[in-house]
């Protein structure tokens, strides 16, 4: 998990203009005939596949260089060596465009999960691991954001607000309802929430109450606190803990 809290929200809005770029005919087909082959693509090959002149190809073949879909270079397509100047090629980036709203971060439970299986120990269940793992990320993430940050003593108001950023990045969409107490309106988890709130919320519940104790927010805690179509955890200074619910996350 990447330190820096504002890292998953770039990746958002990076995804975001990436679908917006390929929202124009012309340049979505041209994308996809440049990743289905497999090598790198002449603007004149690019121009062909979709039936537009070599200059307007251009054009939309910069816009996917400049959203980082597509990489530019000069080199023979093909492979094959030409006696002068080489044309300019495209080939495919690595990069993967995934956008949901609500956010959500199933990439990040996935993680936690793997994470839990590679390190069961032997007096541990599936669940006791899975919950472990969570709050070891979620401590570590504290410790390494204090580290960097080194914010001082937190107390509940100040702690909520180095809290805030955390949460907006990782799709919390959290609200502040009095200067002590934090309400999140996301839950970045749905719907695997409702199909395993048990395991999923107590993950989430974990995640966060680490990241408290990692960042060394004193008078605050995270609990077990649902609402419908809300997350399953609030954090402040007097919140009730409803766990005994079974931290359901609708």
């Amino acid at each position: 998990m990447a330190s820096d809290p504002s890292a998953p929200a770039d990746a958002a809005d990076d995804a975001i203009d990436s679908v917006s770029v390929l929202s124009e005919e012309s340049r979505r087909r041209m994308f996809t005939f440049i990743r289905r082959a497999r090598r790198a693509v002449t603007r004149d090959e690019a121009a062909a596949s979709v039936g537009i002149s070599r200059k307007l190809a251009a054009f939309h073949l910069d816009k996917l260089v400049d959203a980082g879909l597509l990489r530019a270079g000069y080199a023979a397509s093909g492979g094959v060596r030409k006696v002068g100047r080489q044309p300019k090629v495209y080939e495919p980036t690595d990069a993967q465009i995934t956008v949901s709203i609500p956010d959500r971060r199933h990439g990040l439970l996935a993680d936690l999960l793997l994470d839990a299986v590679l390190s069961e120990g032997a007096g541990e269940n599936a669940r006791q691991a899975a919950l472990r793992t969570a709050e070891q990320r979620g401590r570590q993430l504290g410790e390494t954001v204090r580290q960097e940050t080194r914010p001082g003593r937190l107390g509940p108001e100040r702690g909520l607000s180095a809290c805030e950023h955390l949460l907006e990045g990782y799709g919390y969409e959290p609200v502040r309802e009095t200067s002590t107490q934090l309400r999140l309106r996301n839950c970045p988890f749905h719907p695997l929430a409702a199909k395993a709130p048990d395991l999923v919320c107590g993950m989430n519940h974990a995640f966060l109450s680490g990241y408290l104790g990692g960042l060394e927010v004193n008078g605050v805690r995270a609990v077990l606190a649902p609402e419908p179509g809300e997350c399953c955890v609030r954090l402040g200074t007097d919140v009730e803990d409803h766990g005994d619910r079974g931290g359901r996350d609708r």
